[in-house]
């Protein structure tokens, strides 16, 4: 729509997650390279948290890339299931064949041979779950029987949750707390600071072919860091408004009332309270 007229090859501000466009900041850097570290070690589970927009599902989309070449996954991406949907879920992303297997007894006998046979290739296998505070406390409960399988040196599933604080909630019922106690690593996403704010959408303009001057001037950088709360999701409403606002008006530069207008357009923008404890 805009791209042409402010020199972009591609619109930098999308709503999908894609990888080409991960911002190596801190926090999302820090989280991957635990991740990482945490699966070579081969055993409990692994937590990645953060409020709504910033940037789990881009972060499970890098591991998962990350671990394409080295071990086998299983990606539940609405994980709303019952604990019989959820062993059904896993067994076909592993390419379990469940052709007769007409209860929950039979179904995980065939996970566990397979679990067992990718074992003995020495295959690891990576369970990876987004949403996870969508599931209900039966199929969590499932989730860490599924879990208990392992041979003499290692177990045959790992397991990494990205959920919404509200996950963190739900496993602090005394009900979890047996699957709380498998979390052996975990991670909290934070909003991005201010610089990282401006960072990041540099980073974004530059990764959709744009190379000239600054196209967000100094107040609209700020506007758009404050409205935002530095979450990536609003950041990328909130540019992309801003940048609709300035082709509208044939405007070459993003400016104070650009942003302004995409605030007003924008519910979930933050529109009081913005300077405070955040910077």
């Amino acid at each position: 729509m805009y791209e042409a007229h402010f020199g972009l090859q591609e619109a930098p501000f999308s709503l999908t997650p894609n990888t080409r466009y991960f911002l190596k900041s801190r926090g999302h850097s820090d989280a991957l390279e635990l991740l990482m570290v945490a699966l070579r070690e081969r055993e409990g589970f692994i937590k990645i948290t953060g409020e709504v927009g910033t940037g789990k599902t881009l972060l499970c989309r890098l591991l998962l890339n990350a671990l394409d070449q080295t071990a086998r996954t299983a990606y539940i991406p609405n994980p709303s299931l019952t604990p019989e949907n959820l062993y059904e879920a896993v067994a076909d992303e592993l390419g379990v064949t469940l052709a007769g297997h007409d209860n929950t007894h039979r179904v995980l006998k065939a996970l566990t041979e397979k679990l067992i046979e990718y074992a003995a290739d020495n295959r690891q296998v990576v369970l990876v779950i987004d949403e996870a505070q969508a599931m209900p406390e039966s199929t969590i409960e499932a989730l860490r029987l599924l879990t208990n399988l392992e041979t003499e040196n290692a177990r045959l599933l790992q397991v990494v949750l990205f959920g919404q604080p509200e996950l963190d909630t739900m496993l602090n019922r005394p009900s979890l707390r047996q699957l709380k106690q498998r979390i052996t690593f975990q991670y909290r996403l934070d909003a991005l600071d201010k610089a990282s704010v401006d960072q990041y959408l540099r980073h974004r303009l530059s990764q959709a072919g744009y190379n000239g001057a600054e196209l967000f001037g100094p107040a609209a950088l700020r506007l758009i860091a404050r409205a935002s709360g530095g979450i990536p999701r609003l950041l990328n409403i909130l540019a992309h408004k801003s940048l609709l606002a300035a082709w509208g008006r044939g405007d070459l530069r993003v400016d104070r009332w650009h942003v302004k207008q995409a605030i007003q357009d924008t519910e979930s923008a933050y529109r009081s309270g913005w300077i405070g404890s955040w910077f």
